[in-house]
């Protein structure tokens, strides 16, 4: 399968706040070492209001401003793949573009691990995003970087509203279908069509139990960010954005996790692979088990790391080995 979106070329070089020499991103992210800010600034001029000394003299962003992410991710993606478009409303949730198509590479070795070591590439991959945001972000990047087609769900008409416009922007409306989930407290009943099929789900679920958690870590994510003079003394923005329904849900992400879980025994036969971030370590032994109670035929835990922040995506299927190759045409 291949797919015809046109992928620029990776930038190599780079200016992401100075942090530990290891590399920690997929080989495949385009985003290691430091970004181009000046390569950046070229493509996207208003990021240049947002540019910051670091302590050491380097030239930087504020992280912790939603707005100068935001206008890093215009500049990112429209240099590295092509998206020309993109924007969100104020108080949605900005997400960083090296962490977010990290999993998507992480979710494709997980099918080419099915297909005899090859990447299966264009739209004939269907993958299911579970709370796709006003950004949807993992269908444009997805769609740039290997060609599949998605559906993007969420319970906010809003967000959907902001998605659907960066979808038409990009002229990926035939690649990138957009769906409200009316049913509140479900993931995939009530949203998946009877005959449909999918080689992948994603999702970014909600990890705090609360608003209050929510402002707590935001706090801590300001102090692990050093505190740039851009933003002392000002009140910490919620994760870098984010409305409730994206940040918090009732009993947090262990919460949301066991449901997915739940759910995904009624639907296993659509869908080849589901996946998770999972953002607290903490969780994944009770994952696990949830895993195992519910019949899962293979569970792989992968990690990701960008900089000093440490996370992972947890994927499961129903289906064994041979049938996995079957749903994607590998003898």
């Amino acid at each position: 399968m291949t797919s015809s979106h046109h992928r620029p070329s990776p930038r190599r070089t780079a200016a992401k706040p100075a942090a530990a020499a290891t590399p920690s991103l997929h080989p495949r992210n385009r985003h290691q070492g430091r970004y181009d800010l000046p390569g950046l600034v070229a493509i996207n001029p208003a990021l240049r209001a947002h540019l910051v000394r670091t302590p050491a003299g380097s030239e930087s962003i504020d992280f912790s401003n939603p707005v100068a992410v935001r206008e890093l991710n215009r500049a990112l993606l429209a240099s590295d793949y092509g998206i020309a478009h993109w924007n969100i409303p104020d108080g949605y949730l900005c997400p960083p573009v090296p962490g977010r198509v990290d999993y998507l590479h992480g979710l494709a070795d997980l099918l080419a691990a099915d297909a005899g070591g090859t990447i299966p590439r264009g739209p004939a991959v269907r993958v299911l995003d579970i709370g796709v945001g006003a950004n949807c972000i993992y269908p444009l990047l997805g769609q740039a970087e290997y060609g599949w087609s998605f559906v993007g769900s969420d319970i906010d008409a809003a967000a959907l509203e902001s998605a659907r416009a960066n979808v038409q922007a990009n002229g990926l409306g035939q690649l990138i279908e957009l769906r409200q989930q009316h049913a509140r407290g479900q993931l995939f009943n009530g949203l998946l069509q009877a005959e449909e099929r999918f080689h992948l789900t994603l999702c970014n679920p909600p990890f705090h139990a609360s608003a209050k958690e929510a402002a707590q870590g935001s706090q801590r994510k300001v102090r692990n960010l050093g505190g740039t003079p851009a933003v002392r003394g000002k009140a910490p923005p919620l994760n870098f954005g984010g409305q409730a329904n994206e940040l918090w849900c009732t009993g947090g992400e262990a919460s949301f996790l066991r449901r997915m879980i739940r759910e995904s025994v009624d639907v296993q036969a659509q869908v080849l692979w589901f996946s998770s971030l999972v953002a607290k370590r903490e969780h994944l032994p009770e994952l696990h088990r949830q895993l195992a109670k519910a019949g899962a035929a293979e569970v792989r835990e992968v990690a990701m790391a960008q900089g000093n922040k440490q996370s992972r995506f947890v994927a499961w299927t129903f289906h064994a080995a041979d049938v996995r190759r079957g749903a994607l045409r590998v003898g």
